[in-house]
C-alpha cells in the first residue's frame, strides 16, 4: 500500500510540481546543459528531503528487493539519485524543442548499425525496453535522428486512481504533446479489449518503421490472465509477453534498447542491442528480453521508475502489498537524533 501524504502536503507538492513543469524546467532548459541539469538535481534534492513518505517508500522497496546487496548508504544514494533522475528527465523533455538538437548533443546512440540492419528486410523493427531512464525522450530523439518511431504504451496518468480531469489534461499538456511531436504516429494505447492495437502496430511495421514497447508495465486487472511468470530481480514477475507475440505475427525482429544517464547527469547513452533470438516457447523467448531488463536495472537501479510505487511492484508480482510503514530515517537523520 502506498503511504498517503496529508492533504496540505499533497497540495504543496502539486503546486511545486506545476511550477517546475510550467516555469522552472522550461527556463532551465534554455541554459547551458551543465546549469540546466544542475537545476534538475537541485529540484531532485528538494524532493528527496521534503517528500519523506515517498522517500521512505522507495528506500523500503529497494531494501526488500535487493536485500543485503545494498547497505544503508547505498540505499540513500540510489533514492536521492531516483529523485534527481526524475527531475532531469523533465529537462530532457523540455530540450526536445524544435528538432531536438539541444538534447541530441547530449545523447550518444550506440547500436544504430543493429537497427539499420534490422530494417533492411522491410518488416520494420521492434525496440523492447523498460520504464527505465529517460526512455520517452530517447525514443523521440531516435525519431528526430531519422528513424520513424511509434510507441505502444499506456499514459500512466489515465490509469492512476484519484487523479482529476484537470491533472490528466496537465500531464497531456506538459509531457505527451512534447514527446509526440517527434513520433511518426500517435501513441498506441493497449487498453483491455482493444484488438486494433495489433493492427495499428502491424501497420507501422509493414511501413518499415520502428515500434517501441516497454515490456515491464504492471498489468491491469483485466490483463492478468494473459501474463506469464518470468525471473526478474531474483523473483518471479508476472508480465505480458506481447512483444514476442507481435514479433512472431509480423516477422519483425526485436532489439533491446536502454538509455543510461552518466554521472554528470546531463550526458546519456542510448544502447541498442542486436536482435534477440525468439526461438522456443513464448516464455523462453520473452525471458531473454526480461533478462536484458534485469541487467539494465541492476546496472543502474535508480533509473527504474517502479521503485516509487509499492502498488505497481505488487501488481508485477515482485512484492506483496502490505500496510504502510513508518517513514524510514536516513543516516543523517539518525545521527541528528
Amino acid at each position: 500500500m502506498i503511504m498517503r501524504t496529508s492533504h496540505a502536503g499533497r497540495l504543496l507538492w502539486e503546486a511545486e510540481n506545476a511550477a517546475y513543469w510550467l516555469g522552472v524546467a522550461p527556463l532551465a532548459a534554455l541554459l547551458p546543459a551543465s546549469l540546466a541539469y544542475r537545476v534538475g538535481c537541485w529540484r531532485g534534492d528538494w524532493s528527496y528531503r521534503y517528500r519523506a513518505g515517498k522517500r521512505s517508500e522507495i528506500m523500503r522497496n529497494l531494501r526488500l528487493l535487493f536485500g543485503n546487496e545494498l547497505d544503508q548508504a547505498e540505499v540513500e544514494r540510489l533514492t536521492r539519485d531516483f529523485f534527481r533522475f526524475r527531475s532531469c528527465n523533465v529537462i530532457d523533455v523540455m530540450r526536445l524543442r524544435g528538432r531536438a538538437q539541444s538534447l541530441g548533443k547530449l545523447v550518444e546512440i550506440r547500436g544504430r548499425e543493429h537497427l539499420d540492419a534490422a530494417l533492411t528486410d522491410g518488416s520494420g523493427a521492434i525496440l523492447c525496453s523498460a520504464h527505465f531512464g529517460s526512455d520517452d525522450s530517447a525514443f523521440s530523439l531516435l525519431h528526430a535522428s531519422g528513424f520513424p518511431v511509434t510507441s505502444i504504451g499506456r499514459w500512466h496518468w489515465n490509469y492512476t486512481p484519484g487523479l482529476t480531469p484537470v491533472e490528466r489534461r496537465f500531464c497531456d499538456f506538459v509531457w505527451a504533446r512534447r514527446v509526440l511531436r517527434h513520433r511518426q504516429r500517435p501513441n498506441i494505447e493497449p487498453c483491455p479489449g482493444r484488438i486494433q492495437v495489433a493492427v495499428q502496430a502491424a501497420t507501422s511495421l509493414r511501413a518499415n518503421e520502428v515500434v517501441t514497447i516497454s515490456s515491464d508495465a504492471a498489468p491491469l486487472d483485466a490483463d492478468r490472465d494473459r501474463t506469464i511468470e518470468v525471473p526478474l530481480l531474483g523473483r518471479q514477475a508476472r508480465l505480458l509477453p506481447g512483444v514476442v507475440t507481435l514479433a512472431r505475427l509480423s516477422g519483425a525482429p526485436v532489439l533491446m534498447a536502454f538509455v543510461y544517464r552518466s554521472a554528470d547527469y546531463r550526458h546519456q547513452v542510448l544502447e541498442i542491442s542486436p536482435p534477440v533470438p525468439l526461438q522456443g516457447e513464448t516464455a523462453i523467448a520473452f525471458g531473454r528480453c526480461v533478462a536484458a531488463m534485469d541487467a539494465a536495472i541492476r546496472t543502474s537501479p535508480a533509473q527504474w521508475i517502479f521503485w516509487h510505487s509499492t502498488d505497481d511492484l505488487a501488481r508485477l508480482g515482485l512484492l506483496s502489498a502490505g500496510p504502510p510503514t513508518p517513514p524510514l530515517l536516513t543516516n543523517q537523520e539518525v545521527r541528528a537524533k
